[in-house]
């Protein structure tokens, strides 16, 4: 089984490629759900990491559906992140409806020039997951990272075995949110090739009362241990 790592840090990255994730996807401020990583952080990554490298794109913490303008800056961090090293996009919106905003998102997978492109957990916020999935598989996105619509993946559980089931090797479907030891298990019994979640811990309180946090490698090597 795959897993798909979060990294909030180039030490997190270095740490999580040593305990043995199988992917790595970069991105910064998460606790807000995260936003697009920095470029150096993208290319200090490349540089110190061999596996691949998925980017966050996401202009903005809050809503689904981005002011114009940001959403030109996320088009523009689309091609930045790939050239600065990134193997694989992750991004998406939806429209003022909650539904997957086709001409905004083909235009996101259009200036990855080729890079896959994967749809972030804003898919959980659509009016319509099963309709959302199809508008996924069209425009031509590798996998969608959802908790089935619901706070983790524990409550979504049920519509995430529904979403694998629809997608029928269209699409892949990635558990995300709330993934831990308990559960790792019974995504893979269900059918799952991979997983995604974060792995840090809090050490303290840092700068403007935010947590201060360090890697804890040993729940990458735990979740491991559970699903081999």
């Amino acid at each position: 089984m795959l897993l798909e790592v979060c990294c909030g840090s180039v030490e997190e990255a270095v740490a999580a490629a040593g305990a043995g994730a199988d992917r790595l996807e970069l991105c910064a401020a998460l606790p807000t759900g995260g936003v697009t990583p920095s470029i150096g952080m993208i290319e200090e990554v490349r540089a110190r990491v061999s596996l691949p490298l998925v980017a966050m794109v996401r202009p903005r913490e809050g809503g689904p559906c981005p002011h114009e303008a940001d959403f030109r800056a996320a088009v523009r961090d689309v091609r930045r992140c790939v050239a600065a090293g990134a193997d694989e996009i992750i991004c998406g919106v939806l429209d003022a409806e909650s539904r997957v905003d086709l001409a905004r998102n083909a235009e996101l997978v259009s200036a990855a020039e080729g890079t896959p492109v994967a749809f972030h957990r804003v898919f959980d916020m659509a009016a319509d997951l099963d309709e959302a999935l199809e508008a996924l598989v069209g425009l031509g996105f590798c996998r969608v990272l959802t908790s089935g619509g619901a706070p983790n993946v524990d409550f979504g559980f049920e519509a995430l075995v529904h979403l694998l089931e629809r997608a029928a090797g269209r699409i892949a479907i990635l558990p995300g949110g709330g993934v831990r030891e308990h559960n790792a298990r019974p995504l893979r019994e269900a059918g799952f090739e991979e997983i995604h979640f974060s792995f840090r811990r809090e050490k303290g309180t840092g700068y403007g009362g935010v947590a201060d946090t360090e890697p804890d490698p040993e729940r990458i090597q735990r979740i491991r241990a559970v699903v081999e």
